[in-house]
């Protein structure tokens, strides 16, 4: 079995992060896209009116991906990365997770974020992939080396 480093990035800050940490360990790598791209408006958390705040506000949204994984059934294990908002994953994340039969594999969750933790992120993604072992994660802000980022992943 083999490892897929997976993530959604709204401004580029977690894909980097995401292919680095892919090419670090080897993984492949897959970007949830979404079928309507997110402006800067639309991230504005301050805007109460602005896309985010109205998903995130909603917990049954889900926002459409487009593409998917060719083979999940190829992968044992899956980073999942994302940035945080409003203390847990985005809700394209929750689309992501429920696109598939994750029964069976390991989620190790990791995010970026401005100001806080990964929150409720794990525990939301465990009751979203109902099988899957969803292991507590990490932030990974900055730019972690390739070595840092393989010793996390051991």
């Amino acid at each position: 079995m083999s490892t897929l480093v997976a993530y959604f990035s709204a401004t580029g800050t977690t894909g980097r992060v995401a292919h680095g940490l892919a090419q670090a360990i080897g993984a492949d790598a897959f970007e949830i896209v979404p079928d309507l791209p997110y402006s800067a408006a639309d991230l504005d958390w301050r805007d109460t009116s602005s896309r985010s705040s109205i998903e995130m506000a909603d917990e049954s949204c889900r926002p459409g991906i487009v593409g998917r994984v060719a083979n999940m059934d190829a992968y044992d294990t899956i980073y999942l990365g994302f940035p945080i908002w409003w203390y847990v994953e985005p809700r394209i994340v929750d689309t992501f997770l429920e696109s598939y039969d994750l029964s069976g594999k390991t989620i190790v969750p990791f995010a970026t974020s401005g100001g806080s933790g990964l929150g409720r992120a794990p525990e939301r993604m465990a009751s979203l992939a109902p099988g899957a072992k969803v292991v507590e994660g990490r932030l990974l802000n900055g730019s972690p080396s390739a070595e840092e980022l393989r010793a996390w992943a051991v």
